[in-house]
């Protein structure tokens, strides 16, 4: 039997929330944007790759996010006393890789989805997110789950203090009239190399900044206060350390601003940016100014209008 998972694109580091909180994307036109992980009991591990980016993978399998996603898998399994077969993977890459789009973190959970099926689900969805996040950091070189755990559980996810030594999320009450306008610049940037430009210690004021930043964004979400959910719709932590890196992007997010967005920052590590707009009608203005910014600095890039995935990671029919 061949099950099929489909994990959508991701927002990590969403605007407030640097490390802390993500989005998992839906497209406001119905289609589907992210990766499918189809996967069958074989007598051997293997992988297949397909789609638009599958040329960009390691050639190598066993370098694939999904096979090494899968022997985490099984070493937690066996670990714990239980078998694991060998699986036949075939994954569909339709995320760009160094995008800030969540691209590793759809393979690994649409890798997780088929592993879990197959075996029963011997997991529980803290497990499974704590073995995303170690999945992840083969790619990153940290653990972190802003983008894997909207990844897995849909919606906009704030990660909260760990549990019983299991990681804890809370999905926040995102307006669904707001939309999600995505650009993705047409070159690549890795998280790891996103990483290093941060200092290692933030001063006092940037982190309290910050902390009051991100309390009045989830303030802001849970009592309905428009106003002061456009005033926290930024990145005081990271994103000034990070936006040299993309170019053009201080003044795409000029752009759109002036065009009315409600806030415009990085999509996690980047280069893929976001601005948050009134309307659909509005989010293609919103758009035009952001690749316009970008062409002044030589980019091309694609939008998409998004609101946000509810479901997550799934099986497909």
């Amino acid at each position: 039997m061949t099950l099929r998972a489909y994990a959508p694109a991701s927002i990590g580091n969403f605007a407030a929330g640097f490390d802390l909180m993500g989005a998992a994307l839906a497209p406001l036109d119905g289609s589907l944007w992210g990766d499918v992980v189809a996967g069958e009991p074989a007598t051997e591990p293997s992988l297949t790759s397909s789609g638009p980016y599958a040329g960009f993978l390691p050639a190598d399998p066993w370098q694939n996010l999904v096979m090494r996603t899968f022997g985490l898998f099984r070493k937690e399994l066996n670990g714990r006393g239980i078998d694991v077969p060998a699986i036949a993977f075939h994954l569909e890459k339709h995320l760009p890789r160094a995008s800030g789009l969540g691209s590793s973190a759809a393979s690994v959970a649409a890798t997780l989805a088929v592993c879990q099926a197959l075996t029963g689900h011997p997991l529980r969805p803290s497990e499974v997110w704590t073995l995303a996040g170690r999945a992840e950091a083969l790619v990153s070189g940290s653990p972190h789950l802003d983008n894997v755990i909207p990844c897995l559980a849909g919606g906009l996810r704030l990660q909260l203090p760990d549990r019983d030594g299991q990681p804890d999320a809370r999905s926040l009450p995102w307006p669904e009239d707001l939309v999600l306008v995505v650009v993705s610049p047409d070159f690549e940037l890795s998280t790891e190399h996103s990483r290093r430009v941060l200092p290692r210690r933030f001063e006092l004021k940037d982190t309290l900044g910050f902390a009051a930043n991100l309390a009045g964004f989830v303030h802001a979400l849970e009592t309905g206060d428009r106003g002061l959910l456009r005033r926290c719709l930024r990145d005081p932590l990271a994103e000034p350390f990070r936006a040299p890196l993309v170019p053009g992007f201080r003044a795409a997010q000029a752009a759109a601003l002036e065009a009315g967005a409600w806030g415009c920052t990085l999509s996690g590590a980047g280069p893929a940016m976001f601005a948050v707009a009134e309307s659909p009608e509005q989010g293609h203005e919103v758009a035009d100014a952001l690749q316009g910014g970008l062409r002044g600095a030589g980019l091309d890039s694609s939008f998409r209008l998004c609101g946000l995935d509810r479901q997550g990671t799934r099986l497909l029919a």
